[in-house]
């Protein structure tokens, strides 16, 4: 009867712990679940066929302060013209992006109103947390609000090491699922503190393959928070070499403005998005608008992208920003005020 009841004690002793791991995942869940917010974004594209249309983006976000600041992807609101923050009883409140770096895929929006009830999250301390440690994310996966995904995380990625288009990220990559919707969700450690801001995942079937692909919180904190970087309101492409070549650049590099969102600081100093939808050397563009070819009088390639940054975040708002621009064919300055 001793092996038996050894073999029964065990299993109890396994259930309780997988109990116990259970209700500590809940616990948290409940915890920091009404600080996640579905971020919703719409604005204007060129169709294949050249026509503008609009488009709709699905993201997440999490509340980081009293006076409704809240952090998402930057690839869900970066030329968005309209943004909304909907919360868990379903207020909704309009936002709008007062910093961004696409280079790490954060932003940071602040809300037009503050709800009554608003529900802060804790940010934590990324630079302790280890591969193997367990975390759960909390977002809205193909729009369905507030679901939960549980796993580890097995790596760190320094920045530049993974992406040359996100640079700037400092990433933790993880087994629990990212999906689209869950862009902008945040990543929580077992005590319910904000550790990273869920971005993409790498799939060959479109769905989430256990490589999620998050940013690390001290570096969202110092990007966003400490250094403000500049949102412009734009996306361009950077071309140098043999397409710089073929579209008779003056410059070895320089940046294709592809979209611009309505009052942004991109519109208001006059940049002109793309209109021509073309496919060049392999990669999908569009011509027809801006080339920027420098920006405060240092030319495009002169200085990396995060120099450039760190250069207009110390602009004092209300002085003057001016962008040379290459428009038919000619060189343009276009100046505005810093917001």
């Amino acid at each position: 009867m001793r092996p038996l009841l050894a073999a029964l004690a065990l299993a109890a002793a396994i259930s309780s712990v997988g109990a116990a791991e259970a209700q500590s995942v809940a616990a948290a869940f409940q915890k920091v679940n009404t600080a996640v917010v579905i971020v919703r974004s719409r604005g204007k594209e060129i169709a294949g066929t050249g026509q503008v249309t609009r488009f709709s983006e699905v993201g997440s976000g999490v509340v980081i302060s009293r006076d409704g600041k809240v952090i998402t992807a930057a690839h869900v609101v970066q030329t968005a013209d309209e943004i909304t923050v909907e919360f868990l009883g379903g207020e909704t409140v309009t936002a709008r992006v007062i910093a961004s770096e696409p280079g790490a895929d954060v932003s940071l929006l602040r809300l037009e109103r503050v709800p009554r009830a608003i529900v802060v999250a804790t940010l934590g301390n990324s630079d302790k947390v280890a591969v193997g440690d367990q975390v759960f994310i909390i977002g809205a996966p193909y729009g369905i609000a507030h679901s939960l995904s549980v796993g580890y995380v097995t790596a760190r990625h320094q920045p530049n090491t993974v992406y040359s288009e996100l640079a700037l990220a400092e990433f933790f990559q993880t087994d629990a699922a990212i999906n689209p919707g869950n862009s902008g969700g945040p990543m929580f450690n077992m005590t319910g503190e904000v550790i990273g801001i869920a971005s993409h995942n790498i799939s060959r079937s479109g769905g989430s393959e256990g490589l999620g692909f998050v940013v690390t919180i001290n570096m969202t904190r110092r990007l966003l928070l400490e250094q403000r970087s500049f949102w412009s309101g734009m996306s361009g492409v950077i071309v140098s070499g043999r397409v710089a070549q073929a579209i008779n650049l003056p410059q070895p590099t320089a940046v294709l403005v592809q979209q611009v969102a309505t009052d942004s600081p991109a519109a208001r100093i006059g940049l002109r998005p793309g209109t021509i939808v073309a496919t060049v050397d392999g990669k999908p563009m569009l011509l027809g608008g801006d080339i920027i070819l420098a920006v405060q009088g240092k030319r495009i390639g002169e200085e990396s992208y995060a120099e450039l940054q760190e250069r207009l975040s110390r602009v004092p708002a209300g002085s003057p920003i001016t962008v040379t621009v290459l428009r038919d064919g000619h060189e343009v300055a276009l100046t505005s005020a810093k917001p």
